[in-house]
Parts: C-alpha cells; structure tokens; sequence
C-alpha cells in the first residue's frame, strides 16, 4: 500500500457490511478456571450440578430446642446444648430434649424444633408452651438442592446470588469465559501524558483514558500502554509486544490518510486488513485487522470518534468475547425537537439527550457535533442514527436512537444484522 496515495485503497463500505466481517473474526475466548473472587459478572462456560444434597443434615431454622413432637407440651429434660458446625454423640428418648442454634444439625430422635421464645427453662428441664407438629422449624435433607440437581446452566452471568451458590457448592474454581483484555496504543507525536508539559503543538492524551475507563466499565482488563511515536518501526513494535498480551488491540490514531497515518500500513505489513473504512459519522477510517489470529481495530483520534467506536463496536466484540448474549444498547423511536442537519453520503450517531414529553419521547442534540469535541457527549444519554441516504431533516421527524445508558439485552438491532 502506498502510503503517500491521495484517494484511499480502501472502499468505503456500509456499518452494516463492516460489522458482518467483525462477526466473521470474533468469537468467545476460550473457557478457563478462575478463582471464585474473579468470577463476577463472567459467564459459567459449563452448567454447575449438585454432587450431593443441600443441606446434607437435618438442620434447626431457629434458636429452641429439638424435641420428639409426640411428647407434646410435658416437662422434657435437656440434654445438651447443639450448636452450629459439630455433631453432638446424644440421641433424644422420650420426655428429653436438646438446646440447639440456629442451622445446627439435628440431634438423633429429634424431629422438631421448638422457638426459645415458646419455652422456659429451669435446672435443666424445658417446659413448652404449646405442642408442636413434626419437621416445625427443620429444613430437612436435600431442602435446597437434590443431589444431582442442576443448579446453573452453563451461559449464566454470575452475579452475587450465583457466586453464593458456587461457594455453597465447594466450587472454587468455575469454568467461565474469561474477561477480555484489551491493549490500548495511543498513537501521534503531539500526544503528551499527564503531569507532562505542553510544548507548543502539543495535547494531552486523553483518548487512552477514555477507553481504559470504558473497558473497565464493562468488566474486561484494560492495558494501557505508552505511547507510540509516528514512526513505523515504534508501531510495529508496539503492536508485535501486545499481542500475547491481548485478546484485543486497540489504537487510536494514525488511520487517516496522511503522511503519518501509519496504523493501515503496518497492519498490512503483520497481518490482514479486513476493512479500512466505513461510512459513518464520526468514525469513517476505522480500521478493522487480524495479525496472528489476534483481531486489531483501529479507531481514528478524534475523541468523540474514539467514544463512539467503543460504543457501536469494541463493546459488542468485547461482549461477544467474553460469551455475553445481552450485547446491544436498546433503541427507541424519538422525535427531534429542533432540525438537523446531516451528509447523507453516511450514517451518522448525533449525540443527543432525550426527554419524555407530552406522551412521546423527544430528542435535543448536545450541541456542535464535531468530532473532536467530547463535550457533545458528557451529559448525552443517546445516540441518534441518522440514516445514510437521508439528508438534513426538520423538526418533528422520528429517528432511532440508542440509548447509552440503558443495560443491554439480546436482540440485536437492525444497524448490526449485515
């Protein structure tokens, strides 16, 4: 590829077509043990069965004492005291009872539990209140879990209730798939780090903390390397060293189509380049790469590009990485309340905030939409898809919009069916 060309090699080809070859290279990582402190939010690789039943004792569900039921309410001389987590070598007889705490196991001959509060003792006999009927206050053997019972299918996102489960279970180690980890190189001479100077030129790197924050966000590992000078050997390297590091390389940067635009050209050179540009706004060079099986997407530098590429694209390959089947934020068909302007020659995310209305959702843009002002998306609470082919549209028109802050869910909408 030449690299001084004044017209792209690449077609300009539509999000739709862009994202079918994504899907064609990304898959679920494969399944690996983690310890059960790493395990939230990750999602169970095989399905989780009882090897016996739970609980396997007879246990007290109240502080009492355990007694044979068909003594009725007869003075009963206590025995012993059963507490929790040990086994007492005494078995109930007739008119015989035994202090016991809460989920301790019952002693032999017991077959219920009378609540302390129905009771008095003195000088080692217990006097109940009220007779009581048998299995009162017991959960019995396998009330929870029957032994060979599924628990939890394989595919299941693992939050605290299910995290509890496994540790109740003994598994201290679950199959899952792992959380993606995602390399970020911040590429350009004008980009200087925090706490750094500004010579004349220069800005501050800020598109590395915006995608470190995101991925973390969403639960995957981000690593945040230094960053690359214009260089193409710097590139290479930086790219060759992040490989066995990642499951997914990130850059920022470097894919337009200037002298120093050199992400195309050393992807070419390591690997395949899948697409080089897609028709939307912000976000048109972005670039999408294999290099040793590892998938590479290169997003272009402006900030707001960066953000919303993240959005449409890196968060669904990340969840497709990590066997997520909830992917995509959900939409909604909202009105505008002002018009707006577009190229029609792409489709195009407006940052918006919504508001509900007089029975009817309607959107007002965040301001200027130029891609380098990422003030058009703090306070944003949607993406509005303006559709290629369509030219500016007056107030009161319905489009679609996405909604940014809104969990995912499963169905998948139309922009990523291609």
């Amino acid at each position: 590829m030449n690299e001084f060309a004044t017209q792209s090699p690449y077609p300009m080809i539509p999000f739709e077509q862009a994202m079918a070859i994504v899907w064609q290279h990304v898959g679920p990582l494969a399944p690996r043990r983690v310890p059960l402190d790493d395990a939230l939010g990750l999602v169970l690789a095989q399905e989780v069965c009882a090897e016996g039943p739970h609980p396997p004792f007879a246990a007290s569900t109240m502080d009492g004492y355990a007694v044979r039921a068909a003594d009725g309410v007869a003075p009963r001389r206590v025995l012993a005291e059963q507490e929790a987590g040990r086994v007492l070598a005494v078995a109930l007889e007739p008119g015989t009872c035994v202090r016991i705490m809460t989920g301790a196991p019952l002693p032999a001959g017991a077959d219920a539990v009378i609540p302390v509060e129905l009771t008095q003792e003195s000088e080692g006999w217990m006097q109940a209140q009220a007779s009581i009927e048998p299995v009162r206050n017991v959960r019995p053997i396998g009330a929870d879990l029957a032994a060979g019972q599924r628990v939890l299918p394989a595919d299941t996102t693992l939050g605290p209730a299910e995290i509890g489960l496994l540790a109740s279970l003994g598994v201290a180690e679950p199959l899952v798939y792992p959380r993606p980890r995602v390399a970020i190189l911040a590429t350009g001479d004008e980009l200087v780090g925090q706490g750094q100077p500004l010579a004349p030129g220069q800005i501050r790197d800020s598109n590395s903390y915006v995608l470190a924050a995101a991925i973390r966000g969403i639960g995957c590992q981000p690593l945040r390397l230094p960053r690359i000078a214009d260089t193409r050997d710097a590139l290479r390297q930086a790219i060759l060293a992040a490989l066995p590091e990642a499951d997914l390389v990130l850059t920022t940067g470097g894919v337009s189509m200037g002298t120093r635009d050199l992400v195309k050209p050393v992807l070419e050179e390591l690997g395949t380049v899948h697409f080089g540009r897609v028709a939307i706004q912000p976000g048109k060079p972005l670039t999408f790469a294999t290099v040793q099986g590892t998938p590479v997407l290169g997003l272009p530098g402006n900030p707001v590009s960066t953000l919303v590429g993240f959005e449409m694209v890196v968060r669904p390959m990340l969840r497709e990485m990590a066997n997520v089947r909830a992917r995509h934020r959900p939409e909604r068909e909202v009105r505008l309340r002002q018009p707006v302007r577009h190229d029609p020659e792409r489709l195009e995310f407006q940052r918006a905030r919504l508001q509900y209305q007089e029975g009817e959702w309607w959107a007002v843009t965040t301001g200027s939409q130029l891609s380098s002002r990422l003030m058009s998306l703090v306070g944003a609470n949607a993406l509005l898809c303006i559709p290629q082919g369509v030219g500016n549209l007056p107030e009161g028109v319905q489009v679609r919009a996405i909604l940014i802050h809104e969990p995912e869910s499963e169905e998948m909408p139309g922009l990523y069916d291609g």
